[in-house]
C-alpha cells in the first residue's frame, strides 16, 4: 500500500486524480479549502472502492497555517494508517483569475502567487522530512505556458514558475531518489474559470477546434494519466513537464 497527499482533491482535477490513485492501490489524504462536504464525499467514494482516505482543511495560499496542517496530517498517518511518512505529494490545489495583465490588480497578482508558487513551494519544503525516499512529488501546472490565451498572463506566469521550481527540486531530491515532475493540463471541463469550458458551448466548441482529438479534456483524463505517472513503472521519468491537453495547439 502507498500513501499519497492530494492538494485541492475535494473537486475537480484533484477529485479525478483522488480517485484513480486509490484504483491503483493508493491510499489517500486530500485536502479541502472550504467544503468539507465535498471532502468527506470524495473520501466516502475512495472508501467505497476499497482505499482508506481523509480528509483535511487546508488554505496553501495562506504559509502561516502549515505548521498546525502538518500537525494534523502526521496525527491522521499515525491514527489511521500507523505510520509517519508519505509515498507521493500531489501539489493540486489552485484557482483561476482570468484578467489582462492591464487590468490585474496587486491583490489578484499575490493571490495566483501564494496558491501556485508561494504555497507548493513552502508546503513541499515542510512535507519533505515525511515523504519517503523513493516517493515522488508531481507539481501542476498548465497547457498556458507552452500556448497563449488573453487574460491569463499572470496565472500562467506563476505556472512557469512552478515548471523551473520542478526541475531544480528534482536536482535537490535525487540523492534521496525522489522524483519531482509537473503535469500541464489543457483545457478541462471543471469549474476552473467560473467553468466556462464545461458550461459555454461556444467555449466548449473553440477549445475542441483547438485540440488535435477533437475535443475539450475531461477530469478523468488528467486523473487517469497522473495515476499511471505516479506508478513504479514511471520512476525514471523525472524532472519533466509532462503535457496532458489530447495535443492542443499542436
Amino acid at each position: 500500500m502507498k500513501l499519497a497527499l492530494v492538494t485541492g482533491g475535494s473537486r475537480g482535477l484533484g477529485k479525478s486524480i483522488s480517485l484513480h490513485l486509490a484504483k491503483k492501490g493508493y491510499d489517500i489524504v486530500l485536502t479541502y479549502k472550504n467544503s468539507k462536504t465535498e471532502a468527506d464525499k470524495v473520501v466516502s467514494e475512495i472508501e467505497q472502492s476499497g482505499r482508506k482516505a481523509f480528509a483535511l482543511q487546508l488554505d496553501v495560499a495562506d504559509v502561516n497555517t502549515f505548521p498546525d496542517f502538518v500537525e494534523k496530517l502526521l496525527l491522521a498517518l499515525n491514527t489511521q494508517w500507523d505510520r509517519s511518512e508519505l509515498d507521493l505529494l500531489i501539489n493540486n490545489a489552485g484557482i483561476g483569475i482570468n484578467e489582462s495583465c492591464a487590468n490585474t490588480t496587486e491583490a489578484q497578482f499575490d493571490e495566483l502567487m501564494n496558491t501556485h508558487l508561494k504555497g507548493p513551494f513552502f508546503l513541499t519544503q515542510m512535507i519533505l522530512p515525511y515523504l519517503k525516499d523513493g516517493g515522488q512529488v508531481l507539481n501542476l501546472s498548465s497547457g498556458l505556458t507552452r500556448f497563449t490565451l488573453p487574460g491569463f498572463g499572470a496565472y500562467s506566469a506563476m505556472k512557469g514558475a512552478i515548471e523551473v521550481l520542478t526541475r531544480y527540486m528534482a536536482l535537490e531530491l535525487g540523492s534521496r531518489n525522489i522524483t519531482v515532475n509537473v503535469i500541464a493540463p489543457g483545457a478541462i471541463e471543471t469549474d476552473f474559470g467560473n467553468g466556462v469550458v464545461r458550461d459555454n458551448p461556444n467555449a466548449n466548441a473553440f477549445v475542441a477546434s483547438q485540440i488535435a482529438l477533437g475535443r475539450a479534456g475531461l477530469p478523468d483524463d488528467i486523473g487517469a494519466a497522473v495515476a499511471a505517472i505516479a506508478s513504479d513503472d514511471c520512476h525514471w521519468i523525472n524532472g519533466q513537464r509532462i503535457e496532458i491537453s489530447g495535443g492542443m495547439r499542436l
